[in-house]
């Protein structure tokens, strides 16, 4: 990858609308953003009836009901994904889904998609590893609640069943909704990139765009973030993610950022060449000098603007005797 993969987490943010979904598809292009991932799974495969939902989901959602009965509600059938599938090609943006059992890694597998996003929930999850890793598909896998010997534990399964680690990308994650700026640890994304000699990026769910461009700073290859049409929306993830202004900015500031990393070689840049001679300095008179004088630190000096002669030549100069009269301010030349 040449540049930051920047995947715009939809989610189940469509509410199980496909109209809403294709509203965050043209949100996602407009905002510059490369992808747009969305979710997959069968309710009846994902969870027991009368699992209750988590902390955040709790604060964001109806409380009377489980957290079946709230991802039911957001399940796309097959045909909307072919659907969204379509419109993401139409419209220039890669689409993204995380299959969540293994039926619908198979329905992913079915429409065609080349890479598979693992959520963090199903990095201890043998049989759903091992079939993703038979693939031999491009993964991205983020590592939310995991420790590095979980994640050795996942690549282990993925690579022994068949997908080579070069085709590997790890995301370091916290899935707290919003994530607290103390618990986001970018540095642990540094620590998995040493460990297993992996691309990594970054799964972001603070609230603003700092810590995602941080990341890419730090060297994230991929950055995915929720975004929502609007945070009042009802739903589970929607006052966690960004609004299009916002990922717009997190997108125009990541692209400045990858402008700013450069090619790491230390030297004048283009656009500072011409200060060079302005700011840098010359040895010239600071008093009048006669013609047979020697140069001493008496009545030579360093001032700007660098035309003359370096500073770094300095005892190359004291001590020479001067073979013609110099005005003070006067360039000294040998």
């Amino acid at each position: 990858m040449s540049k930051t993969l920047i995947i715009a987490e939809a989610g189940v943010n469509h509410n199980g609308s496909v109209k809403i979904a294709k509203k965050l598809i043209d949100a996602a292009r407009n905002c510059g953003a490369d992808a747009v991932k969305f979710q997959t799974f069968i309710a009846e495969k994902l969870v027991i009836v009368n699992a209750q939902k988590a902390a955040y989901q709790k604060e964001t959602t109806n409380t009377d009901e489980t957290q079946f009965q709230m991802i039911k509600k957001l399940e796309l059938s097959f045909k909307a994904h072919k659907e969204l599938i379509d419109y993401c090609s139409k419209n220039g943006v890669i689409f993204f889904s995380s299959p969540f059992d293994l039926k619908s890694i198979d329905l992913l597998v079915e429409l065609g998609l080349e890479t598979i996003k693992i959520p963090s929930g199903e990095i201890t999850n043998l049989p759903y590893l091992k079939k993703i890793g038979k693939l031999k598909k491009s993964i991205i896998i983020s590592t939310g609640m995991a420790d590095l010997g979980e994640i050795e534990d996942a690549l282990d399964i993925l690579t022994s069943s068949g997908t080579e680690k070069d085709k590997i990308t790890v995301l370091h994650c916290n899935t707290e909704y919003p994530t607290p700026y103390k618990d986001v640890n970018l540095n642990a994304m540094i620590t998995i990139k040493k460990a297993f000699g992996v691309r990594v990026g970054y799964s972001d769910h603070t609230l603003g765009i700092e810590v995602p461009i941080a990341a890419v700073a730090l060297g994230a290859e991929v950055i995915e973030k929720h975004f929502t049409l609007d945070k009042n929306m009802e739903g589970p993830d929607h006052k966690a993610s960004l609004e299009p202004n916002e990922l717009k900015a997190m997108v125009n500031g990541i692209r400045k950022i990858e402008k700013a990393l450069g090619d790491g070689i230390k030297k004048p840049s283009k656009s500072e060449q011409k200060n060079i001679n302005v700011v840098r300095k010359s040895i010239a008179a600071i008093k009048p000098i006669k013609k047979g004088e020697k140069f001493n630190e008496e009545n030579i000096g360093v001032k700007r603007p660098g035309i003359g002669i370096s500073p770094m030549k300095w005892y190359e100069v004291i001590g020479k005797t001067a073979k013609k009269d110099f005005e003070i301010d006067e360039w000294i030349v040998l």
